[in-house]
């Protein structure tokens, strides 16, 4: 049987000697995307004020979209029926999908970190939501992006200590659960966040991941 094509395609285009910063040419599934790249974000599947014909326009190749908000509203039964996100937005070129980690930061206060993931309360309507590694993995296979992301324990840029060691000991474990929840890897690239887990704050950490 033949090998499925992989759904990513990396080449590296320039590499500075000093930094060894990198230009890269990404073929992804809708789009081909040159990095460093300029990400639009369009949280909850959509961008305030602008159509994806206007995108195109301006030659965008990829938009940003988030599992939480879209998990929400409009859920992930109505992208799955619409066909996927693609079709829900009318938009034909790249996808990535945040984890929803990010409002362990921003909803800190609506939310409860345990090892089973993250327990969130609605800003909307009050609702309970439980996002764990496995139906974060779920909702992004709904939606279909390009790229999509490991759920990560995120902590804040200003936190240090146990708490930062902790987030990344449970970001790897919750990588393998994310890994055997991806049901659809030669559609999708998962892509990991150990490797950058803390990066923000604290090195060794860092260094301890790889």
């Amino acid at each position: 049987m033949a090998a499925k094509p992989s759904a990513l395609a990396l080449k590296v285009l320039a590499e500075c000697p000093v930094t060894k910063a990198r230009a890269c040419e990404m073929k992804l599934p809708h789009a081909t995307v040159l990095t460093p790249v300029f990400m639009p974000v369009g949280t909850q599947g959509s961008m305030k004020g602008l159509v994806p014909e206007q995108l195109k326009e301006l030659d965008c190749r990829i938009i940003l979209g988030n599992t939480y908000h879209l998990g929400h509203r409009p859920g992930p039964e109505l992208i799955r029926k619409a066909g996927g996100l693609h079709e829900f937005m009318k938009w034909d070129r790249a996808l990535l999908t945040d984890s929803g980690g990010f409002q362990m930061v921003s909803l800190l206060k609506l939310a409860e970190i345990t090892e089973e993931g993250v327990r969130f309360q609605s800003p909307h309507d009050g609702s309970m939501m439980l996002l764990t590694p496995e139906r974060s993995i779920e909702i992004q296979n709904d939606i279909g992006a390009d790229i999509i992301m490991q759920l990560d324990d995120v902590v804040a840029s200003t936190v240090t200590g146990p708490r930062v060691e902790e987030a990344m000991h449970r970001t790897i474990r919750w990588l393998d659960r994310c890994i055997s929840a991806h049901k659809r890897p030669h559609e999708q690239n998962l892509f990991p966040l150990s490797k950058v887990v803390s990066t923000r704050t604290y090195v060794g950490s860092v260094q301890e991941s790889w």
